[in-house]
């Protein structure tokens, strides 16, 4: 660490910084100075222990109380007393094992072990669960509301089954034994880091898989029964368990999500578990009420028109909406009526259309305003 120099400094933040600000600045400088990053640059080295060793005591905030009361002569203290030489990665399991710092180090180096030989699992050996497959599925208008058995035919890229992925024939690391992790020291810091040859597999390919000629990959096509609910929405999303990307080393398949995107009806519009349509009436049945007949998505069904009806005025038919999807009932569907005006009128007509207005005395427009 350099004389006197100032923890804040170090980390590039103000002296009444947050945590979650001091943490994000850690972050961002070790991924720049780590020695994995750097390797064989003395001064990166000495950068990054110094910001490591800034994080340590503002990370803490009793420690920082500390520091900030006492300055540099708590910072030359602790210098010259404690934690100077130990191997660095004992050093953070014993003091931060469970804390922030031990944490966040994980966060950005996870493969880095500690010196005593605690080293964390490779994942890559283990067991891993199959990748989940997203896919669109657009149903009509009619299977979204009745429900439909459907047989989807897809084709995706999976992990090759010859050699489980690993695009060849796989045998234990030279380099590092199989451990997947490469032993490195600078100073007074020991770094277990990721193995440069394998990659912390701990395996490498000596021979090409003939499959999937070393890609790990190969096109898979299944047919696959999918079953769409009555009542189904856009947006809704069926999870198909196991359809999805293989597993690797023996690790359970991915799963099929369909995200459904239900198309539009010319004449039925949903809204949520309710249908709404709009049906012409005539004059007359407007005047003198009727009953029509009128379509709805469970068939035909009858609505009365009381007599005086208006244009744009709504009828509701309980229970003639969409089924709902935990299927407990239906929706309903609301009718919405317009009068029509005959284009074409007969002799008669006209003599019988004079004669009203003869009679006729109402204004419609008797409430409207006369002007500004």
């Amino acid at each position: 660490m350099r004389p006197n120099a100032d923890f804040y400094e170090v980390l590039g933040v103000d002296r009444n910084a947050s945590q979650k600000d001091i943490k994000k600045a850690y972050r961002r400088q070790a991924r720049k100075y780590h020695p994995d990053v750097n390797p064989g640059d003395a001064a990166t080295e000495q950068k990054y222990k110094e910001i490591s060793q800034a994080y340590e005591v503002l990370s803490d905030k009793e420690k920082r109380q500390q520091y900030d009361r006492f300055g540099h002569a708590y910072q030359q203290a602790r210098a010259s007393g404690q934690a100077g030489a130990q191997d660095f990665g004992t050093f953070v399991y014993e003091h931060f094992g469970s804390g922030s710092f031990a944490d966040i180090f994980g966060d950005i180096f996870g493969n880095i072990a500690t010196g005593t030989g605690r080293r964390r699992t490779r994942v890559a050996q283990q067991p891993q669960r199959g990748q989940d497959i997203h896919y669109q599925l657009p149903v009509s208008f009619a299977d979204a509301i009745t429900g439909a058995q459907r047989t989807l035919t897809l084709t995706i890229a999976d992990r090759c089954p010859e050699c489980d992925g690993l695009g060849g024939k796989a045998t234990t690391c030279p380099t590092c034994g199989g451990s997947g992790a490469s032993q490195q020291s600078g100073g007074i810091f020991s770094f277990t880091s990721t193995c440069p040859q394998c990659q912390g597999t701990g395996e490498i390919i000596t021979e090409t898989c003939p499959k999937c000629r070393g890609g790990g990959e190969v096109s898979r096509t299944r047919n696959i029964d999918v079953k769409i609910p009555p009542g189904i929405k856009s947006g809704h999303k069926l999870r198909l368990a196991g359809e999805g990307g293989r597993g690797f080393r023996g690790g359970p398949d991915g799963d099929l999500i369909l995200e459904i995107e239900v198309q539009e009806d010319s004449f039925f519009k949903r809204d949520g578990d309710d249908i709404r349509i709009k049906v012409p009436i005539t004059f007359l049945e407007a005047v003198q009420g009727a009953t029509i007949n009128v379509p709805t998505v469970n068939g035909r069904v009858n609505l009365r028109i009381p007599a005086g009806t208006r244009s744009g005025q709504k009828f509701r038919l309980r229970g003639q909406g969409a089924p709902k999807l935990d299927g407990k009932g239906r929706g309903d569907q609301y009718v919405e009526v317009f009068i029509t005006t005959p284009r074409k009128l007969t002799h008669k007509q006209r003599e019988l259309v004079d004669k009203l207005r003869e009679t006729w005395t109402e204004d419609p427009r008797a409430d409207l305003p006369q002007g500004l």
